[in-house]
């Protein structure tokens, strides 16, 4: 399809008619996300003319007749599909045995292939090909795992490959009678790899002579550049064209090109529509862009006029960080942390600009943790995404007044929220467009470099507050393709190359859709360039991978080297203090190394990269996030104080207990996989001994900075809410307040990094909404104030949260469920006082896997163990160990997760001066005062679910 122009393809592109279908989505056994992140790109999806086979009835095939029987012996083997990888310059792997029969590469430079029953026509070139009846090279083996017993079929040297690769391509294998018995076209990251792998600029480079452009292109025939001064409207001012080199497509413009707008214009064959296409589409390398996402704006990122005062001496005044060790994570969104603050002025509610507000709620709320010790603010998305409207004279909102005087169980208030939740200003922002721009809705102005000042000017404030910042990065998926779609950009670029496909050529859609494939050599390169500049450009301190399993463990492995070579001398960051994290679930199409080995828990396992612990999180909660919602566990009641679920029988239940206890506090010792314990039958087990009930390891960190523990994020209900489903619904809201206390507890105080999300330390709700990703302001917001916590604001969203309504509504309504301003108070204190306390010694921050293998004891082990209750013991005094803590020589810690108070006895702590730490003795919490040590018969008395920390002060 020829497009008449630039400006109508990128204000209108062509609506393509979806075909009903059914994507293939799996799950991971360990996930943070709920069932309905996976679908929430869906209607994204709907139009795409890759996700399944039947959405190619949409596009033109070039299949001139039904096979018979005698020839093509499946359709499947029509132009349709790509089952073909062209491996490396000389080898194309194909599944088929052609036994004596020949086998062809053919090429049409406009596109015009047709397959009949005894032939291909319309090619510009035909090759034979010859089979190399040896297997598949190992290299290609090892970077294309699909692909193993695979045939070879040699590609002629005397080709003009490269060439080539800017046409239709397809393979055809005819039998000795000369019938085509099979054809299919070709995947070719492979080949581009082996021929275009490049590590020159990309992106706009600005120098004082010149703006010059360069774009990664092997494929396309031709490259121009549409140039404007405006964002929006208006004709180009310059249409330029680009030259090629070596795939690279460049040119060298005025240096007046700054601050202005550019498009190109990419003449492609598009695999999804068989045809060359004109691709409008903006910068891949894009730093900035117009208001409406269709341009690209020239913003030179070295600018003075774009950083604040002080701007290049802020890695001096970074927030000192001694290890990894040291750090503890709050998770964010921008969004949430001010849209509805009253007292953050207006036009930066919502906005980055919000963190730099000298007395909001909000910004004294994060004084008040990083006082108390937190380390690092994990911000969700703040890259350019879909779904939210940069420009806010675009969004729609409803009256809050009037949602408040609605009752608590209504399902009126997400039927409201529902009407405008594609035409607000709220998303989480998991549906990436552009990964190296700043999302211009959080800008008070997405027009012009707003978004890069404000950005850096966000950082900055977060920074001398003492708060460290990461980014929450999405390279596991993009959220459009095709040569049409608005979102689509990498696509457009280089047709199949950026996004990972399937054996088929379709799609791979297992992370939300249009999985990446960072496997391939530019891919990963992107990916790379894309973390610098965020840590050069805007000195971010660290990174949070979504979906980090889909990801190369070679590509994190590079990222991680690259960013901790970056120094304050040559870059103004020191890249040694930048840490990365991420979601190491391994499932889809890359599970067990499909696509090559992937940065999954276990393969991550020694490399210092961080992921996120869901084995402790079940284990506290109960379940998992796609089981039963009122399966119980540790902190929420499992056999000491039962609900209506049927877990099974008592032996049953009393074995779930025993065996989450194990999984916790190997949690605790930094989920170390060769960290010893006694298990509650009494053997001595190593972590990577001790099984989830789905038959996986628990343990997999050899290291204490690579096991992330949380008990809650941004995906599924926030503790406060799934305490309040899991508990029997008879207990008081104090009870649960102190659930809710108790299970930040764990967390604060195990060894690892903890991870908290926002709002857990003030019982943040959101009505039970397990899915809030497009919910909107009404059942997201957070009250600095704490006046409330957002609890019964109306039943959460039908599309997520119907099937559990009948559980849910009868706690809304329930006004002995909802905390009062006295409940949030005490949260907040409890919440800040951990804190103190992780910070109060370094025997919680213990840096390596020996010192916590030498120093963390569990006294309460073994059969004859007390249901509901762990005992830590951090020595820093034994024989022949340095000495760490200067203020205390040993450290006990008691979590009684049981409804009445406990006491434990330990023979090897008699006659010891224990006394209650100084931050609990001080505490406004009335109930842990009451707890105390008896010296003569070495007990402890811990009252009814709370946490207690004993120390023995260190003789002067």
């Amino acid at each position: 399809m020829l497009l008449q122009s630039p400006i109508s393809a990128l204000r209108s592109p062509p609506t393509l008619s979806a075909s009903s279908h059914i994507l293939p989505l799996r799950f991971p056994p360990h996930s943070s996300a709920t069932p309905s992140r996976f679908f929430r790109y869906l209607k994204a999806s709907l139009p795409s003319r890759n996700s399944s086979p039947r959405s190619f009835t949409e596009t033109r095939v070039r299949c001139s007749a039904m096979p018979a029987e005698d020839s093509l012996s499946d359709l499947k083997d029509c132009l349709s599909y790509s089952r073909a990888y062209w491996v490396t310059e000389s080898i194309i792997a194909w599944n088929v045995d052609i036994g004596d029969g020949l086998c062809y590469l053919y090429a049409s430079k406009n596109a015009n292939l047709l397959l009949s029953e005894n032939e291909i026509t319309g090619q510009d070139v035909k090759v034979r090909l010859i089979e190399d009846q040896g297997q598949l090279p190992g290299d290609v083996i090892e970077k294309f795992p699909q692909v193993r017993g695979y045939r070879a079929f040699v590609v002629p040297p005397a080709q003009d490959i490269k060439s080539l690769l800017k046409c239709q391509l397809a393979v055809a294998w005819f039998n000795s009678d000369g019938i085509c018995r099979g054809a299919t076209c070709l995947q070719l990251p492979g080949v581009l790899d082996d021929l275009f792998s490049y590590n020159g600029p990309l992106g706009a480079i600005f120098t004082q002579e010149a703006v010059s452009l360069y774009l990664w292109a092997p494929t396309a025939q031709g490259v121009r550049a549409f140039i404007y001064t405006e964002p929006s409207g208006g004709d180009p001012v310059d249409v330029v064209q680009l030259e090629e080199i070596a795939g690279v497509w460049r040119i060298r413009g005025p240096r007046n090109w700054e601050g202005c707008y550019y498009v190109y214009e990419v003449s492609v064959y598009h695999y999804s529509t068989m045809q060359i296409d004109k691709c409008y589409a903006n910068d891949p390398y894009a730093r900035g862009i117009s208001t409406d996402s269709r341009r690209t704006l020239l913003v030179n990122l070295d600018s003075d006029l774009l950083k604040p005062d002080g701007w290049d001496e802020l890695a001096s005044e970074k927030p000192p960080l001694n290890s990894f060790s040291d750090i503890s994570i709050y998770e964010l969104h921008v969004r949430d942390f001010s849209a509805t603050d009253k007292t953050v002025q207006p036009d930066f509610q919502g906005c980055y600009l919000a963190f730099t507000s000298q007395d909001s709620s909000g910004v004294n709320h994060l004084r008040r943790l990083s006082s108390a010790g937190l380390t690092h603010i994990h911000l969700l998305p703040t890259f350019q995404f879909a779904e939210v409207d940069d420009d806010k004279e675009h969004w729609m909102s409803v009256d809050f007044d009037m949602l408040e005087r609605l009752p608590p169980d209504s399902d009126e208030q997400q039927a409201h929220i529902n009407t405008i939740k594609d035409m607000d200003g709220y998303n989480w922002g998991y549906n990436p467009v552009l990964w190296g721009v700043p999302k211009g809705s959080y800008a008070s102005n997405p027009s012009g470099p707003s978004r890069t000042s404000e950005f850096r000017r966000m950082v900055q404030a977060l920074n001398r507050m003492g708060l460290r910042v990461v980014l929450d990065v999405v390279y596991n998926h993009l959220h459009g393709n095709g040569p049409f779609d608005a979102n689509s950009v990498l696509d457009k670029i280089v047709p199949g190359y950026y996004l990972r496909r399937n054996s088929d050529g379709h799609i791979e859609n297992s992370t939300c859709v249009n999985n990446t494939a960072s496997e391939h050599f530019m891919v990963e390169r992107m990916i790379l360039d894309d973390l610098l500049s965020w840590a050069i450009q805007y000195k971010v301190d660290g990174f949070r991978f979504d979906l980090m399993g889909h990801i190369m463990k070679r590509t994190m492995l590079k990222a991680k080297s690259a960013l901790h070579n970056l120094s304050r001398e040559r870059d103004g960051v020191d890249g040694s203090s930048i840490f990365l994290y991420g979601e190491g679930w391994d499932f889809g199409e890359v599970a067990n190394n499909g696509r090559g080995i992937n940065a999954s828990q276990f393969n991550l396992s020694g490399s210092g990269i961080g992921s996120f612990n869901d084995r402790i999180r079940d284990a506290m909660l109960g379940g998992s996030p796609f089981g039963h919602p009122l399966q119980q566990g540790f902190v929420t009641g499992l056999s000491l104080q039962p609900n209506d679920y049927n877990h099974g029988d008592k032996d049953a239940v009393e074995y779930m207990l025993a065996a989450s206890m194990d999984h916790i506090q190997i949690g605790l010792a930094a989920n170390l996989k060769d960290y010893v314990l006694t298990n509650h039958e009494g053997k001595k087990v190593k972590g990577s001994e001790i099984y989830s009930y789905g038959g996986v390891p628990v343990a997999y960190a050899q290291g204490p900075s690579e096991t992330i523990n949380y008990v809650s994020a941004h995906d599924n209900e926030t503790l406060f809410d799934i305490v309040s489903l899991k508990t029997p619904i008879q207990i008081s809201v104090q009870e649960r307040c102190r659930n809710n206390h108790l299970a930040t507890s764990l967390i604060a105080l195990s060894q690892g990094i903890p991870f908290f999300h926002a709002g857990d330390d003030m019982l943040r709700s959101k009505s039970i909404d397990r899915d809030s990703y497009n919910s909107g302001d009404w059942f997201n917001r957070l009250d600095f104030s704490y006046n409330h916590n957002n609890w019964g604001v109306g039943l959460p969203p039908k599309e997520k949260n119907e099937k559990n309504w009948p559980l849910i509504k009868p706690r809304l309504t329930n006004p002995s469920f909802k905390p009062q301003k006295v409940h949030i108070l005490a949260a907040v204190e409890n919440f800040l006082s951990l804190l103190q306390i992780r910070y109060s010694s370094p025997l919680f921050r213990l840096q390596t896997a020996n010192m916590i293998q030498e120093r963390v004891r569990f006294l309460n082990s073994g059969p004859s163990s007390v249901p509901g209750v762990i005992v830590m013991s951090i020595d820093d005094g034994l024989p022949g160990l340095s000495q760490l803590d200067q203020n205390y020589s040993h450290i006990v810690v008691i979590f009684n997760a049981s409804p009445t108070t406990i006491s434990f006895a330990a023979k090897a702590l008699r006659n010891m001066a224990f006394k209650l730490h100084p931050v609990q003795l001080t505490s406004r919490d009335e109930v842990v005062k009451t707890s105390y040590y008896e010296a003569s018969s070495g007990c402890f008395n811990v009252p009814a679910k709370t946490t207690s920390v004993f120390v023995e002060p260190r003789l002067a």
